[in-house]
């Protein structure tokens, strides 16, 4: 009795019509054929589905696709510069995208390098959600669901930092927070600046809440009084709830295109340093910062660093009638929420 007779694979050929031997070569070929197509389809779907066949980095490296996959989540990366981004400096703009699915769907962030001479450029919003950890050296920065931004590590150019925004949608305060500080080490790395690496993000400070103006106690600060309001109560006022690495307070007035604005830079990375034995004296131990808008800005040291106060307003009449008088209780408010030596 031959060996198909008794079973094996030439039996169960035998049984499904494959009889001869080309008969048989046919169904080889074709079992092989359908092998490689799964094959090829499961490629397919792993270069449409993840970042299996992708890059490492994007962005000219400075962006990795763990980083960013962790932000907009699983798909194949790219990006598209602005021609700025060979080597990064501040002006450098590039579009990070990730793309899932077989019909193209995609994400997409756009990735700053921006530099600050001043705390103006650090606005104040209800969203802001602040993260800081040693002074000077650890990750810094501000994050709300659709953008964030962190300080380059200690070691490079100060008032440098890395922002991400998204090109649509929401990831979420956190997860932008850690692309930010991401983006801040790979532009580090391709700088050759920085001590080490920044670490992630321990968490972010809550989001402020905009309130009624406490005229005895303006952006919550104990002692900081808006006297020419008094039985005003048409002004809102809104405040960061963390000081590090830079607290800002909001004052606005419904209907009213003008605001007051007071914000305190606690991380000297914020901006560019000021040279002290230029700048000019201005209440007690400070001295005016220098800001494309004079008189704007000042800095006095605190606990040996330096710590910066700004106050912004077109025009501070009607709550405030005294300029001077003002900065004074600003200065000294401001310093003591920060547990700085008296600055008066």
């Amino acid at each position: 009795m031959t060996k198909s007779q008794h079973g094996g694979p030439d039996a169960a050929l035998d049984r499904r019509g494959f009889t001869t031997w080309p008969l048989r070569l046919r169904a080889a070929v074709a079992a092989a054929g359908v092998t490689a197509v799964v094959a090829g389809a499961g490629a397919f779907l792993a270069n449409n589905l993840s970042n299996a066949f992708g890059p490492d980095s994007v962005c000219g490296g400075a962006v990795s696709a763990d980083a960013l996959n962790d932000a907009l989540g699983p798909g194949q990366v790219s990006s598209r510069d602005n021609g700025a981004w060979e080597s990064p400096r501040s002006g450098a703009l590039c579009t990070a995208t990730v793309s899932y699915g077989v019909f193209g769907n995609s994400r997409s962030v756009f990735v700053r390098v921006v530099q600050a001479d001043d705390l103006g450029p650090y606005p104040a919003s209800a969203g802001d959600q602040l993260f800081a950890g040693p002074a000077d050296s650890g990750a810094a920065g501000a994050a709300r669901d659709d953008r964030a931004w962190a300080l380059l590590p200690g070691g490079c150019d100060t008032g440098l930092r890395a922002e991400v925004q998204s090109g649509g949608g929401a990831p979420g305060a956190e997860k932008l927070a850690r692309l930010a500080v991401a983006a801040a080490n790979g532009v580090a790395a391709d700088q050759g600046c920085g001590k080490s690496p920044l670490p992630t993000p321990n968490g972010l400070s809550r989001s402020g809440q905009e309130h009624d103006l406490n005229l005895a106690s303006v952006c919550d600060l104990p002692g900081f009084a808006a006297a020419g309001a008094a039985g005003d109560k048409g002004y809102k006022e809104i405040a960061s709830t963390a000081f590090d690495p830079v607290w800002t307070c909001r004052i606005s007035r419904e209907k009213n295109p003008f605001a007051y604005s007071f914000t305190i830079g606690t991380d000297p990375r914020l901006r560019g340093p000021l040279a002290e034995k230029t700048a000019s004296p201005a209440f007690g131990r400070s001295r005016w910062a220098g800001s494309p808008i004079t008189d704007r800005e000042v800095m006095a040291t605190c606990h040996g660093r330096p710590t910066y106060f700004r106050m912004d307003s077109n025009f501070l009449e009607p709550l405030f009638t005294d300029t001077d008088e003002t900065w004074k209780q600003f200065l000294v408010a401001g310093g003591k929420a920060i547990g700085c030596e008296p600055i008066l």
